[in-house]
């Protein structure tokens, strides 16, 4: 068994958090996805999406997409559990991670994708515009969860889940996206410290 991933890139990063947290070692293969690395040969054919991280199982079969791996490793290895306990508790985890999918993440990245000069042979065609518009949203997507964290103190509730993986590399890719810091949501930040000290953030 093996991941093939970049990994600097932010999908592979929670995968990578999600097995520090699990005390899972899997063997890394590290492709360079600002190339054509994972359009041709023998990856094309592990993931026609041309995208990583990819989990490749000893039968050969692979398993791509963030979430579905992770999912795989819940399965494998339920303790501690990161996807929820119990039909309410799993309910509410896959709630919260889907909101910040599709709220604050996609903001984040579509403002990289689409005004990041190194990213124009990747986004085709870059829509500046559209960019620009999502500062916006990623700036509503952090009052929303703000508020959420103010009476919790994580993403999903007590206890710390993917979907906290899913908000810290997508705090954390700000930066890149050049969207600065969340310093103006005081409760974002005080749960962004008390994650970013856990020993998995470094993963």
């Amino acid at each position: 068994m093996y991941i093939i991933e970049t990994h600097a890139a932010p999908s592979p990063r929670r995968v990578n958090i999600f097995l520090a947290e699990k005390g899972i070692v899997v063997r890394r293969e590290e492709r360079d996805m600002m190339t054509d690395d994972l359009k041709h040969g023998a990856f094309a054919t592990l993931n026609p999406w041309h995208r990583v991280p990819v989990l490749v199982l000893d039968d050969g079969r692979a398993i791509s997409e963030t979430i579905a791996i992770c999912r795989y490793f819940e399965e494998i290895s339920p303790e501690p559990p990161l996807f929820g306990v119990g039909p309410i508790g799993k309910a509410e985890v896959e709630m919260w991670n889907r909101r910040v999918e599709f709220g604050l993440w996609s903001a984040v990245f579509t403002v990289f994708r689409h005004l990041h000069p190194k990213m124009a042979h990747l986004e085709v065609p870059q829509v500046p515009a559209w960019g620009e518009v999502n500062k916006e949203k990623v700036a509503f997507e952090l009052g929303r969860l703000d508020e959420r964290l103010r009476a919790s103190p994580f993403i999903a509730g007590d206890a710390f889940s993917v979907a906290d993986i899913t908000a810290l590399v997508a705090v954390d890719f700000m930066r890149p996206a050049r969207l600065g810091k969340p310093d103006a949501f005081a409760n974002v930040s005080r749960w962004h410290r008390d994650v970013s000290a856990r020993p998995s953030a470094k993963a």
